[in-house]
């Protein structure tokens, strides 16, 4: 077999190496400032949902469901999540809702504006693109190694690891949404004499708002995909009861969490999708 010629090797992982030592040596006090406010702002969300009674939570889903869609769905959503009680993963649901809840948050704060910005600027267009490119289509393990190499393991990675991992599609949303506008209704808005801002707020904005509701959605989904990867660098929550499954080769354990995470995955689609619905039909 030909070998690649040796004196052509050249390792981009010690490129990386050097990049991370720089930074640990020189950032380390941002990152513990991160590190505690996205610890505080964890605990807060945490203790927020917590607070809420398991049987309102319930309600919630069976009201949301019926004024979505019918009665029937309303109860099916209901009693999947019910039904996560009674494998009794209901705590480990919380903590994992409280995770994907700040990952989506913070998703929303960052990626909303960029895909705005990246509507507008086609320089901006041009350096995104193939960045979130690579986003999408790098491994979702490797997320966790940044996360871990800046804020070691728990609950802080996790968070930051989910907010990378489910960032881009609310990003290419919002930008689909924004460069998607009807050309003739932005024309009416200038001649109008509305102002670039006027223009983002009450016309822009309005018009994509459901692409950009789609993107909320599916950034969502992936966050509830990734946060059970992020079980391994010492997340809670459900995804610490599969890895436990996987590790012990308990194949019930395992698969009743997994369960689990499909349930409220689903519900969670369901009542943004029936959101979605609502602001195509202009509803919301």
């Amino acid at each position: 077999m030909l070998k690649f010629p040796e004196q052509l090797v050249y390792k981009v992982s010690d490129l990386f190496d050097m990049i991370v030592d720089f930074i640990l040596k020189n950032f380390d006090g941002f990152f513990e400032f991160i590190r505690q406010l996205i610890a505080g702002f964890f605990d807060g969300t945490l203790a927020a949902v917590s607070f809420i009674p398991w049987w309102l939570y319930i309600i919630i889903v069976l009201v949301l469901g019926i004024k979505l869609y019918n009665i029937k769905t309303g109860i099916i959503l209901s009693l999947m999540l019910f039904a996560i009680g009674m494998f009794g993963l209901w705590e480990m649901m919380i903590y994992t809702l409280a995770i994907v809840l700040i990952s989506v948050l913070v998703a929303v704060i960052i990626g909303l504006p960029t895909g705005i910005w990246m509507a507008k600027s086609k320089r901006l267009e041009g350096i995104l693109k193939p960045v979130l490119d690579m986003m999408q289509t790098m491994p979702s393990f490797v997320y966790l190694i940044p996360a871990v190499m800046l804020f070691n393991i728990g609950k802080v990675p996790a968070v930051f690891a989910t907010t990378i991992y489910a960032l881009p599609p609310l990003i290419r949303l919002t930008y689909l949404g924004i460069t998607n506008v009807d050309a003739e209704v932005v024309e009416a808005g200038k001649a109008f004499g509305s102002t670039p801002l006027q223009m983002l707020f009450k016309i822009e904005i309005p018009q994509a708002l459901s692409t950009i509701m789609t993107g909320v959605n599916q950034t969502t989904m992936m966050a509830m995909a990734m946060v059970v990867i992020a079980s391994m660098i010492g997340a809670e929550g459900i995804g610490q009861e599969v890895l436990l499954a996987i590790r012990r080769l308990e194949v019930g354990r395992g698969f009743q969490a997994g369960l689990a995470i499909v349930f409220l995955a689903i519900i969670l689609d369901r009542i943004l999708q029936g959101f979605v619905k609502k602001f195509e039909r202009g509803e919301a």
